[in-house]
C-alpha cells in the first residue's frame, strides 16, 4: 500500500487555485478524470486502469489517497482510495499503520501534477541514498536538447547534450517542491501530529528525527491544476491517452461517448466528434455539436445548434443555442449560464503533448515482419551457433596462451550501447595488459586516427599474444555470446560507448537504429587515411542504416572472411 499525501497551499495567493482544485474533485465526472489523472501525475503512480475502470477506481491500484478536507471534495474523499485529512491533526493512524511494505509515501503539491519518466524516477529514488527526498520536475533535463554555456561575453564555452532524461541533484528548496518523498517506516515520525503549513518546518521535523533529507531536479514537465487552463491540459492528455478499446460507447448515442449516468437526454440527432465524457443527467439536444476531447458535468445542457469543442463544462452550466464554446472550462458560471467570456490562450508550455510528453522516436523502424526485424535476428543465432561450435576447441588454447602472456582475467568487458541506446556488456579475449585504458590519455597525443576512437602503431599496451588475435579478428569470437543473447548482430554498426556517441546526434540516432555488429560496413571500406577516420566511420555507418539488405549483410560478411584469412596467412 502507497500514500500519497496532497498538502493544502499555504501561499496567500493560492486560495483560489485550491477552490479550482476542491471543485473539480466535488464534481462528476471531472472528479474521476481528476483523481485517475493527477493520482498518477501527483506521485507517477503508474495504474494502467483502461477507462472502464476510472470510474469509481480513481487512484492506482493500492495507492491511498489523502486529500484535505476543507477543499469539501466529499465525493473524492468517499471514493475507492481516497480519506480525508485535517492538516493541524495530520493523517489518521489507522492510515499510517496500513501502508505495509512500500518503501516511499510522497507529499505532493496538490496544485501541480508532473509528468516524469517511470525509469529515471525509480533510479533517483534507488540511488538518492535519501531517508527524504524533495523532487522538482524541470523541462530543462528532458532529453534531446543542448545546452550551451556562454561566457558574460557571449563567447562560447562548451555545450551539454541530453539523449535521455536525466537528474541532478540541488540545493534544498526554499519553498515546496512537487513531491517530497519519505520513506514510508519514517513517515509517522514527521507526519502523524500534523501537517507543518511550510517547507521549512517540514524540513525541521525531518532532521529533528534524524532523516537525512536531499533534493533533486528531474527531467518532467509540469501543469497547474489550480487554473482552468491547467486543468482543461489534464482533462485533455487524460481523455487522449485513455484506451479507447476500453471504452464503451453509449447505446443511446452511437457514438465514441463515455457516459455516467443516463443517456436519455443525449438526443439521436446531436453530434459527437472525438471522446466526450458525459456525466449524469446531461442534456443535449438536438442539432448540438460536441468536439472532445470535453466534458460535460452533471446536470450540465448543450442547447439546440449550440457548440462544445475541447471544454470543460461545469455541473448545472447551460449553452444557449447557436452558442459557441470553445477551449473553454465553465465552472461557476452566473445562473448557470455558460459564456464565452472564459476561453483559455495556451502558450506552448501548456500544450498537452508538452506537459505529458512521450519518448522523442529518433532511430529508424522498419515493418514487424522485414528482414531486419525479424530474419536478421534468425540468421544471427545460426551464425553465432556455428561459429561457437566450430571454436569451441580452440578457446581454451587460446584462452591458456593470454593467460601465459600476461597476468589478469582472460576476457575483457566493456560497457556499449546497443540498439535504441542499451547498455550491455561486449566482451572480447582481452589483448592488452592490465591497466591498459588507464594511461590511454596519457598517449592520446600520439594516435594515429581523428575523432573519439585511438589508434597507434607498436601500441606498448599491447601484449604479444594479443597482436596476434587482433591481426586475425579472433579476439571478437566471445562476442557471438553477445549475439546470441540478443545484444549485438553478426553484420552491424561498431559497438561504442556511450562517450563516443555523444559527439554527433544524427550519426548517433543512425547506428542506434540497429544493433551493433561483430563486422560492418566500416571495418571493411576504412583507408585509415590520416584526418579522415571519423568521418568514414560516421558516413560508412549511416550508409549501411539507409541501404540495409541482405544482399549487403552477405557482401560485408564475405570481404572481412576473405580478409581474415589474408590476416591470419600473413603471421606465418
Amino acid at each position: 500500500m502507497r500514500l500519497i499525501v496532497i498538502r493544502e497551499s499555504g501561499d496567500a495567493g493560492d486560495g483560489n487555485a485550491s477552490g479550482t482544485i476542491g471543485y473539480a474533485l466535488s464534481t462528476d465526472p471531472l472528479r474521476s478524470i481528476v483523481l485517475w489523472g493527477a493520482g498518477r501525475l501527483w506521485a507517477d503512480a503508474r495504474g494502467r486502469q483502461g477507462f472502464s475502470d476510472l470510474i469509481g477506481r480513481a487512484t492506482a491500484e493500492n495507492t491511498v489517497l489523502a486529500l484535505p478536507r476543507r477543499w469539501e471534495a466529499d465525493k473524492a474523499i468517499g471514493a475507492a482510495g481516497a480519506i480525508g485529512y485535517d492538516p493541524e491533526v495530520g493523517i489518521p493512524k489507522q492510515a499510517l499503520s496500513n501502508l505495509g511494505n512500500h518503501p516511499w509515501s510522497v507529499v505532493s503539491d496538490g496544485r501541480f501534477a508532473t509528468h516524469i519518466s517511470p525509469v529515471l524516477f525509480e533510479r533517483v529514488l534507488a540511488e538518492s541514498g535519501a531517508d527524504a527526498l524533495a523532487v522538482t520536475a524541470t523541462p530543462d533535463l528532458l532529453a534531446y536538447q543542448e545546452h550551451v554555456r556562454l561566457t558574460e561575453s557571449g563567447e562560447l564555452v562548451g555545450y551539454r547534450r541530453l539523449y535521455r532524461d536525466a537528474g541532478e541533484p540541488t540545493p534544498i528548496p526554499l519553498d515546496w517542491p512537487h513531491h517530497f518523498f519519505i520513506r514510508t517506516e519514517r513517515l509517522e515520525q514527521v507526519l502523524a501530529d500534523g501537517m507543518p503549513s511550510s517547507f521549512a518546518a517540514m524540513i525541521e521535523k525531518c532532521r529533528a528525527a534524524g532523516l537525512n533529507v536531499r533534493a533533486t531536479l528531474i527531467a518532467g514537465s509540469v501543469v497547474d491544476l489550480g487554473s482552468p487552463d491547467g486543468l482543461l491540459t489534464l482533462s485533455e492528455v487524460m481523455l487522449r491517452h485513455a484506451k479507447l478499446s476500453t471504452m464503451a460507447p453509449s447505446a443511446a448515442v452511437g457514438r465514441q461517448v463515455h457516459a455516467t449516468g443516463s443517456t436519455e437526454k443525449l438526443s439521436p440527432e446531436a453530434r459527437f466528434i472525438g471522446l466526450v465524457l458525459v456525466g449524469d443527467g446531461v442534456c443535449v439536444e438536438p442539432g448540438a455539436v460536441v468536439v472532445g476531447p470535453t466534458i460535460l458535468c452533471d446536470q450540465s445542457v448543450v442547447r439546440q445548434g449550440g457548440v462544445v469543442d475541447t471544454s470543460i463544462l461545469g455541473a448545472g452550466a447551460v449553452v444557449e443555442p447557436r452558442q459557441t464554446l470553445t477551449r473553454s472550462v465553465v465552472i461557476n458560471s452566473s445562473n448557470g449560464r455558460a459564456t464565452p467570456r472564459v476561453p483559455l490562450i495556451r502558450g506552448n508550455d501548456n500544450e498537452p503533448e508538452s506537459t505529458c510528453p512521450h519518448e522523442t522516436r529518433v532511430f529508424r523502424t522498419w515493418p514487424r515482419y522485414s528482414y531486419v526485424r525479424c530474419l536478421k535476428r534468425v540468421v544471427d543465432v545460426v551464425v553465432a551457433v556455428i561459429v561457437l561450435v566450430l571454436f569451441i576447441p580452440v578457446i581454451p588454447l587460446m584462452a591458456l596462451a593470454i593467460k601465459i602472456s600476461s597476468p589478469g582475467p582472460v576476457f575483457f568487458k566493456d560497457k556499449r550501447q546497443g540498439l535504441h541506446g542499451q547498455l550491455f556488456d561486449c566482451m572480447k579475449f582481452r589483448t592488452m595488459r592490465v591497466g591498459a585504458a588507464d594511461i590511454q590519455d596519457k598517449l592520446r597525443f600520439v594516435s594515429e586516427v581523428d575523432g573519439p576512437q585511438f589508434k597507434m602503431a607498436d601500441d606498448p599496451r599491447i601484449s604479444t599474444v594479443g597482436w596476434f588475435l587482433r591481426e586475425t579478428y579472433l579476439d571478437e569470437i566471445p562476442q557471438f555470446f553477445n549475439v546470441l543473447c540478443g545484444q549485438m548482430s553478426v553484420v552491424g554498426p561498431r559497438p561504442s560507448p556511450e562517450s563516443e556517441n555523444t559527439l554527433c546526434p544524427s550519426w548517433r540516432d543512425a547506428r542506434l537504429s540497429v544493433r551493433p555488429g561483430i563486422t560492418g560496413l566500416w571495418q571493411v571500406n576504412r583507408t585509415r587515411r590520416p584526418f579522415r577516420d571519423f568521418q568514414e566511420w560516421i558516413y560508412y555507418d549511416t550508409k549501411y542504416v539507409e541501404q540495409l539488405s541482405p544482399g549487403m549483410d552477405l557482401w560485408i560478411c564475405w570481404r572481412t572472411f576473405t580478409r581474415m584469412l589474408r590476416n591470419f596467412a600473413a603471421q606465418f
